[in-house]
């Protein structure tokens, strides 16, 4: 992590994994005292900016008498860093839109100005093909997608609907098609200077006798029930009929998927032109609750913790500070500390093992030499690792994140935004063989005294499997990557893109926020992706509470070439971070939420918080934590019939789940 010089101490995300873009000092005399200068202004204060412009900033000090004085800004800011990134003479490049805060110091006086940042303007608009023919007098809802040039979803966006044959297929203001007569007509749809359409085919409807199956049945909040329609004559289709539902909460899509939030009695409907069917759902209660008992504790009071890797009969834990720890959990009731390892770092972020669990690697920020990288420890004595060697080349400015596959370690460069591999074959002399980045228009080099870096572009998280790479990078949302799998030629040493998913967090989030793509896990034909979502500015040492927000998109993964978000789980009263998923359950830190364990088994459609598919929750808030009684829950593995919980202000928690009982419950410190 780069030294920050001012008066204005600023973290990143998720414990200071990358500097804002943050603190430039600028050099030579300030060309006048500090005792003349009574005021500092920073112009321009309200100009109008956009996404992807360069603005530079002056910082005018002036004496008593509101005089001009000759002076040098000493240093500049911007945050958050995911929206902003400032140079070394006052130039600031601008990522996304929101508010950015902009600062200087001149004749040692701090000021602060606020900057509202434009969303570039739609450049396309992106419509769902319509799949079968419309018939005459039926109707169908278009979805659309409005996108700015770097590809950022613009929900906020107004779109203009027009048919090209108003007498063939007629649209509304909300691009809602009704068929008219048999043909054909172009569906043209427009937001400023971005365009898009799709075509319509019109016929006559053919279906008599509309039935649908299942004609009545029973679910629990959360199942997905697959109504199909039927027809005594003509072609039954899905997409050929129009869907509605009744009933206290739930959905259907055009496909016949039903998904009900709330219990209660449900009538689904299926209508083409005059034929109309009817089916009812009665829902009940999904009763996921069950028990958790706290079975052991590793306390962390000194310094906060940060990630855990569970493997064998031992605990690797990392912290916020210049140790991690090592404790032997073969009886869980009574871990026992059995080494702690000093490594030059202010943050040692990440740590795991091979599968066999023989080497162990950690990743490093803010190490005095400015030398960070990962480190590689053998752990054939698993309970006292001994340092084996370092990467450093190609990875001074910080690792957050490292994910171990085979000889391969697939890190993010904190510096450049970049995903670096690094083979260890020979472990001794582990060496970089591939460097892969998302392009991104309005990524930019920012110099500073400390070295160049890049701004606009961050990786956050990464995790491999089956030959396949998702990468959580920040705002600009999931992308996969080929490292093996062979569908794009891909190989370790020549990662291919295969597909990305962009997500708006502005739009989610609003103004005021550090937010962005953080963590993924690809379990079955899902990925589970996080946004860790922070104040623009937070010391994560202060012992005060920290607000955080972010929810997690479920994403369907079947068509690995065309990701689509299918459902979320929003926790309203804190904020993301880790999850691991194994047999239908995910276990996760959600930060000021304590520990969630959440039933995802089945087909996953819709709000799954409001489904109540939460099993329990462990609040993990210590009287005696580095925070008193405020929990801060980073992530979660399970492992030999166990949860491990780790949270950043009380060490980690060794958790039981219990049978599945009529109401559950939560456990609490002591119980």
């Amino acid at each position: 992590m780069r030294k920050l010089r001012s008066l204005l101490v600023v973290l990143s995300l998720a414990v200071g994994a990358a500097t804002l873009s943050a603190v430039s000092t600028a050099q030579g005399p300030n060309g006048a005292s500090s005792t003349s200068i009574k005021a500092v202004e920073i112009k321009p204060a309200t100009s109008e900016i956009s996404v992807g412009d360069k603005v530079k900033f002056n910082a005018v000090a002036k004496d008593a008498s509101g005089n001009v004085v000759k002076s040098t800004a000493t240093a500049w800011f911007a945050a958050p860093f995911d929206l902003a990134g400032v140079d070394e003479a006052g130039t600031v490049s601008f990522f996304a839109p929101g508010e950015v805060l902009v600062g200087a110091i001149a004749g040692g006086k701090t000021i602060l100005t606020t900057v509202k940042v434009k969303a570039r303007p739609v450049a396309r608009i992106e419509i769902e093909p319509v799949k079968t023919p419309l018939f005459v007098g039926a109707t169908t809802k278009l979805n659309a997608v409005a996108r700015s040039s770097e590809g950022n979803p613009r929900n906020d966006a107004s779109i203009s609907w027009a048919s090209s044959n108003p007498e063939v297929a007629a649209v509304d203001a909300a691009g809602v098609v009704i068929g008219v007569a048999p043909g054909e007509a172009k569906i043209n749809a427009t937001s400023g200077s971005g365009s898009g359409s799709v075509s319509v085919m019109v016929a006559k409807s053919n279906l008599s006798g509309l039935s649908i199956e299942p004609r009545s049945t029973n679910a629990r909040t959360g199942d997905v029930v697959r109504f199909n329609i039927r027809a005594t004559s003509g072609v039954a289709n899905n997409n050929a009929v129009r869907w509605t539902v009744s009933g206290p909460a739930a959905t259907i899509d055009s496909d016949g998927g039903f998904v009900a939030e709330l219990p209660g009695s449900y009538v689904i409907t299926a209508a083409s032109g005059p034929q109309e069917a009817i089916a009812s759902v009665v829902v009940t209660p999904r009763n996921s609750e069950r028990s958790l008992e706290v079975v052991g504790r590793v306390r962390i009071k000194d310094v906060p913790t940060a990630e855990e890797w569970i493997i064998g009969n031992y605990a690797y834990v990392s912290t916020i500070s210049d140790k991690f720890v090592v404790y032997d959990i073969s009886n869980p009731a009574e871990p026992k500390l059995t080494d702690t390892i000093k490594v030059d770092a202010r943050i040692i972020n990440d740590i795991s093992t091979t599968a066999d669990g023989k080497i162990l690697v950690i990743s490093r920020e803010g190490a005095s030499n400015r030398k960070n990288g990962i480190a590689f420890y053998d752990t054939s004595d698993p309970a006292h690792p001994k340092l084996i060697s370092e990467y450093t080349e190609t990875v001074t400015g910080g690792v957050h994140s490292a994910f171990v596959d085979g000889h391969y370690v697939y890190l993010t460069d904190d510096a450049t935004g970049s995903m670096r591999v690094i083979s260890f074959a020979d472990v001794k002399n582990p060496k970089e063989v591939a460097r892969w980045e998302v392009p991104n228009e309005v990524a930019t080099t920012i110099r500073t005294p400390e070295g160049d870096t890049i701004g606009g572009r961050y990786l956050h998280d990464l995790q491999v499997k089956d030959g396949l790479a998702y990468l959580a990078y920040w705002r600009d949302g999931l992308v996969i990557l080929d490292v093996g799998k062979g569908i794009k030629g891909g190989s370790p040493e020549k990662p291919q893109l295969v597909s990305q998913l962009r997500f708006n967090h502005h739009e989610l989030y609003g103004n005021g926020w550090l937010a962005g793509t953080h963590s993924v896990f690809r379990y079955k034909n899902y990925v589970f992706i996080g946004d860790e979502v922070f104040p623009p500015i937070f010391d994560i040492q202060a012992r005060k509470r920290l607000p955080v927000r972010g929810i997690v998109h479920v994403v369907d993964v079947s068509d690995i070439n065309k990701p689509r978000k299918v459902a979320e789980y929003p926790v309203p009263e804190a904020g993301a971070h880790n999850m691991w998923v194994e047999d239908d359950i995910m276990y996760m830190g959600y930060y000021t939420g304590g520990g969630r364990v959440v039933d995802v088994s089945g087909e996953l459609r819709g709000d799954l918080y409001r489904q109540s598919r939460e099993i329990g929750r462990l609040w993990a808030g210590d009287p005696e934590g580095f925070k008193v009684n405020l929990p801060f829950t980073w992530g979660a593995q399970p492992h030999k019939g166990l949860i491990y919980f780790n949270d950043l202000n009380s060490g980690v928690w060794i958790v039981k789940l219990g049978e599945q009982n009529e109401k559950g419950s939560t456990t609490h410190p002591g119980q």
